[in-house]
This record gives C-alpha cells, structure tokens and sequence, in this order.
C-alpha cells in the first residue's frame, strides 16, 4: 500500500519540447539523405527504370577494373592526405599551442589570431591563391626562393604526379593548422594551476614540465583532434577541386574519395554519371569514416580516459 501512495514522478514534457527542433532538422539534413543514399546504392538504372540489385553496385565497384582501379587509388591517395594531416598539422598544432601558452610570450593574442585566419577562408580562394603562387610561369614561389638562394630546389610541384598530392596536402595542413592549435591552446589553459604549481615545486619545469605534465594531460583532446581530422579528410573535395579540377590532376594522382565520387555522380567531360554507382562509393565513405569513429571511442577512448580530471 505504501508503494501505491507513493506520487508519481511528473512526465518532463518541456525535455521533448526543447530536443525536438534539434531532432528534426537533424533527421532532415542528415538521417534522411543518409538513408536515401543507402537506398540508392542498390539500385540501378535499367531501361529507364530503378530496380532492385541489393549489392551488385558493390560488387561492380570492387570488381569491375573501369571503377575499381580508380576507387583503390582515390583510397590509396586518401589515406596518404590523412597521413601528411597526422604527421604534420597536429604536431605543429601542439608545438604552437604550448609556444603561445606561455605567459612569458609577447603578442600571442596576434600570433593565435594571424594562424588562425587561414581557416576561416574560403577554399576557393585558398585554392586559387596558391596555385598562382606556385605556378612557374607568373608565381612568386621562384623568386622568393632565389632571393634566398633555393631556385634549384623549384619544381612545378602541382604539374607533377609524385608532388601534386603532398603540395595540396601542406597547403591544406596551412590552411587548417589554426584548429588543432586552438583546440589545445584551450586544453592548456583548462590544467588546474595546483598541478602546475605542484610541478614547479618538484622542480618540473620548461619543457620537462610539457611532457611529464601537461602532455598526458591534454592526451583526449589530442585524440579528438585526430579523430576530427580523420572525418575532414575522408570528406576532402573542395581544395583538390579548385586547385586541380574535377579530373583531379595530373593523371589523376591527387584524386581522393570526394572528386572520385564527384565524377561519377554528376559525370565530367566524357564521363556519363551514375547515381547509383556515386551513391555506392558515398556508401563506402560513409563505411570507412564510421569505422575509423568506432575504432577511436571504442579503442582509444576509453584508454584515454584515465588521464582526464
């Protein structure tokens, strides 16, 4: 009888109020063209008519060599635009953060505001400015480098197959190495000052103090930095697009996922587009970008754990 007498607890209607503009226009934006693209992507165009092929699109996709050679290299080359981003930005990310979290520097709020700039440009300029500075014929990147006696070391690094992808790749590491910085600037700024001082009082200090200390201390921010630039990369179109063009030039060695899906959704030149082949590679990107999320909140998260407050 107790129990019974016991009030109900209120049912939080405003809980469903507030979260369902957020749901809605989520599902809009997101969950619906996710699921047609998956219903896209098994079925083909036949006679002017979508029929059912379940996997078929897959299993053209993997084993056709007119989509499948192209398909690998856009991974192979992917892979390699996320490598440069891992090995390169995020490194430099850290170095500066912890350079301009110093209270000893001067003029750090112009240093963080002149790195982070690029970031906020839009690709297409960064695209076009950059392969007019690069370019050999109307560039400045030749004379800078013979006013400073590097000349020989010029190539047209953006017409040539072994260079293109990693010139885009350092251009994109320019434009966006202002995110990573900030992101553990603010991490950085988030240790409590009792660890710090306690660390100065054991006679940590300088950059002694940075890898006992603070290091393992920011270690999840860094891993969601990784895992942030793992998603941007995989999703890479704009830059390649403006700097190389559709055909993602020359022959095709800075080709990622993006302009290859780009191809042959909407087609280019002599190619016819296939919606239902872009939809399958889209599939795949969506496949590999899931994968490499799981991989981190299930593997690395939670090892990563341990050193948050």
């Amino acid at each position: 009888m107790a129990a019974d007498s016991r009030p109900k607890r209120p049912f939080r209607w405003h809980i469903g109020v507030f979260l369902a503009p957020a749901v809605l226009v989520y599902t809009a934006i997101m969950i619906l063209p996710l699921a047609g693209t998956l219903q896209l992507s098994m079925f083909r165009n036949i006679e002017q008519s979508q029929v059912f092929v379940g996997l078929a699109n897959f299993r053209t996709l993997f084993g056709d060599p007119n989509w499948s050679v192209g398909f690998w290299n856009a991974l192979r080359n992917n892979t390699w635009f996320f490598i440069i981003h891992m090995l390169v930005q995020n490194p430099i990310g850290v170095m500066l953060a912890a350079l301009l979290s110093s209270p000893r520097l001067r003029f750090a709020a112009f240093y963080r505001t002149a790195i982070f700039v690029p970031t906020i440009l839009s690709f297409v300029i960064v695209g076009f400015a950059w392969k007019l500075i690069l370019s050999p014929l109307w560039g400045v990147a030749p004379h800078l480098m013979d006013f400073v006696g590097l000349k020989s070391l010029f190539t047209p690094w953006l017409g040539k197959e072994q260079y293109a992808l990693t010139a885009l790749s350092l251009i994109s590491v320019w434009q966006f190495v202002g995110i990573p910085m900030m992101l553990i600037y603010a991490a950085l700024l988030s240790i409590p000052e009792e660890v710090i001082e306690a660390a100065e009082c054991d006679g940590i200090t300088g950059l002694s103090q940075f890898w006992k200390i603070k290091l393992p201390l920011i270690l999840p921010s860094i891993g969601i930095i990784s895992i942030l630039t793992f998603v941007g990369n995989f999703n890479a179109f704009d830059l390649i697009y403006t700097a190389q063009g559709a055909l993602a030039g020359p022959n095709y060695s800075t080709d990622i996922l993006g302009t290859f899906l780009y191809r042959a959704f909407f087609g280019f030149q002599l190619q016819v587009g296939d919606p239902n082949m872009g939809a399958a590679i889209a599939t795949m990107m969506f496949l590999i970008i899931l994968g490499g999320v799981c991989v981190y909140l299930f593997l690395v998260q939670t090892r990563l754990r341990r050193y948050q407050f």
